[in-house]
């Protein structure tokens, strides 16, 4: 008999949440809710983040080495994450010769590529290998892009100047690696204090100043900027 009366009060909490359960509609939408209510929360803001990264900015990570030693240098172990603005291309703000931009490869619509302005609609570039003429015009809705590391790219040297309707967005900013967050900054000479040792970093930044110094050496400049619009 003792052993009756156990198992009876063993037994009453489990039939007393079954019976709740059932009579409780409430408690069971609940659980419902917390089984769909996540998915459905990711529905209801996938628009507004589609919307977001398809008109305003973007991640991207940089492939490849045409960029260096601005983008993914060698002394990085990392392929460089950066945030890329797509609605100032958008907005038709003015496209500026140093903006580095994203663009549809002429060669393969498929494809994206990061390049540099170099020069824009009105400007004479002095060409390189292996395009064939010396010099080039740049017509009006075009620009002229290169990769600032001369032996890794193809580029305007080897596809001529760029529509502006293939422009997708503008570098703003560094994310990752960490050592490397930040907006990019424009080469200026590096300045050193008198008596201080000139590091690794000096010697890059100046490197980057006379590579500037020598791309717009390349160019007759006949405007600075160009409109989008």
């Amino acid at each position: 008999m003792s052993l009756f009366l156990k198992f009876s009060k063993l037994s009453r909490p489990l039939t007393s949440r079954r019976v709740h359960s059932a009579t409780n509609p409430e408690g069971g939408f609940r659980r419902v809710w917390a089984l769909i209510g996540r998915p459905l929360r990711w529905i209801y803001w996938l628009p507004l983040g589609m919307g977001f990264t398809q008109y305003f900015y973007t991640l991207k990570t940089i492939r490849g080495r045409s960029m260096q030693p601005t983008l993914n240098p060698d002394t990085s172990s990392w392929d460089d994450i950066v945030v890329f603005d797509r609605y100032s291309i958008s907005s038709g703000e003015p496209i500026r010769k140093g903006d580095i931009v994203a663009l549809r490869d002429p060669l393969d619509s498929r494809k994206m590529i990061v390049k540099r302005i170099v020069a824009v609609a009105g400007d004479v570039v002095k060409t390189l290998p292996p395009y064939p003429d010396p010099e080039v015009f740049v017509p009006e809705g075009h620009v002229w892009v290169e990769g600032d590391e001369p032996f890794r790219t193809l580029d305007s040297n080897k596809f001529g100047p760029v529509p502006l309707a293939l422009l997708d967005s503008k570098l703003m900013y560094i994310v990752w690696p960490l050592d490397r967050i930040g907006p990019l900054r424009s080469p200026i000479s590096p300045v050193s204090k008198r008596g201080a040792s000139r590091d690794f970093r000096w010697y890059s930044d100046m490197a980057a100043f006379e590579r500037e110094q020598r791309r717009q050496s390349r160019v007759t400049t006949r405007s600075t900027t160009t409109s989008h619009s």
